[in-house]
């Protein structure tokens, strides 16, 4: 996983929470160099939202990546498949492409 100038990951809310895979996934990133990549964190949820604000702030917070300005995407799941949804997904791939040098 190393190597790369940025990351988005993303994760579903179960329980009001990330997955526990994903949490196991995050303590194998830590041991990596992220400091000041760009990154973004999104996720999907039908009841609640929580998982990707803590992503996001795991990265931002834990991790010290250069993350978006728009924050945690959070898409409610019957929105994905929407325009709505698509054109918030493709606005925040912009948002996440223009921070790398032209």
């Amino acid at each position: 996983m190393e190597g790369y100038d940025g990351y988005v990951f993303g994760c579903p809310t179960y329980h009001r929470d990330m997955t526990p895979g994903m949490k196991n996934f995050l303590f194998l990133a830590e041991k990596l160099n992220l400091v000041g990549k760009i990154g973004g964190a999104f996720g999907a949820y039908t009841h609640s939202g929580e998982s990707a604000p803590m992503l996001f702030d795991t990265m931002e917070f834990v991790f010290k990546m250069d993350m978006t300005d728009l924050k945690a995407l959070s898409l409610k799941e019957a929105v994905i498949e929407t325009g709505e949804g698509l054109k918030a997904a493709q606005d925040y791939g912009r948002a996440l492409a223009e921070k790398f040098p032209q």
